[in-house]
């Protein structure tokens, strides 16, 4: 058998071991959420039984995010990719979704663009040095006040994706935002991380981080401009960039709100 199938738990380890040889940041909680919450937006593509390509994708409100698409390096550049984009805007746009959402590469943007996608802003890795914060507790989630905030800067209803990723990490609110704090093997991951009152977004930085050595990293939009220069200020840098794109209706994006995505570029 040849062509897209679904994407099952078993697929997990194989994606995962393909993505640490691409340098990728993505864990096994990520798919258990994605499998969990649309799993008929997950697909993987088999040559004779073998997996050579997967591709995950998730919806929020009438919103899709697109994330995860990573082929073998030995069958790229023979449409396994192109196929997979495919069939998950075809399913997404089936369930309701009106704008989809990705991140690429400068190098893999040209097979979105053939797809009618569109550049709408950068999305800039971060990374630093730092602690994480363990001398204040964590705040409960509040889920309401934690959606408003992120609704703003992306324009739907995201509560499936902020409460997994709040409720593994330590969260921080302020009367104009929040940020929480994702730990992973190989550092920390600040994000989510939403403020509409721009003035609190340090304040609610320092809740989560104290002077250390341990790796930390996040994906900012290169249109928050008081993130940029806030980071600058700590002594991050840039370490590497991606186009952020989308498909169909024009979004409602405000990334002056969005200080930090809430994955490494798998779920938005």
């Amino acid at each position: 058998m040849t062509g897209c199938e679904p994407f099952t738990p078993d697929d997990i380890p194989g994606f995962l071991e393909l993505a640490a040889d691409e340098g990728w940041i993505s864990g096994y909680w990520e798919f258990e959420f994605l499998l969990r919450s649309f799993p008929q937006g997950c697909f993987v593509w088999r040559e004779a039984g073998e997996a050579l390509g997967y591709l995950t994708s998730v919806k929020y409100g009438k919103s899709g995010w697109i994330g995860n698409l990573l082929v073998r390096p030995e069958a790229r550049r023979r449409g396994v990719g192109r196929a997979l984009m495919e069939r998950s805007v075809s399913v997404l746009l089936k369930h309701g979704v009106e704008t989809v959402w990705l991140t690429a590469s400068e190098e893999g943007a040209g097979i979105y663009r053939k797809l009618g996608f569109a550049v709408i802003d950068s999305v800039n890795r971060w990374t630093g040095c730092a602690a994480a914060n363990l001398s204040r507790s964590p705040d409960l989630l509040d889920l309401e006040s934690v959606r408003a905030v992120d609704r703003v800067g992306w324009g739907d209803r995201r509560e499936s994706l902020l409460e997994v990723t709040c409720a593994r990490g330590r969260l921080h609110t302020s009367s104009g935002g929040f940020i929480c704090c994702q730990e992973w093997d190989d550092g920390l991951q600040i994000g989510p991380w939403g403020c509409l009152i721009q003035s609190q977004a340090a304040q609610l930085m320092d809740q989560v981080l104290v002077q250390g050595e341990q790796r930390v990293f996040l994906d900012v939009p290169g249109g928050n401009f008081t993130a940029n220069e806030l980071l600058l200020q700590r002594g991050f840098a840039v370490k590497g960039s991606a186009l952020l794109m989308y498909l169909g209706h024009h979004p409602l994006y405000q990334p002056g709100s969005i200080f930090a995505l809430a994955s490494m570029g798998s779920m938005g």
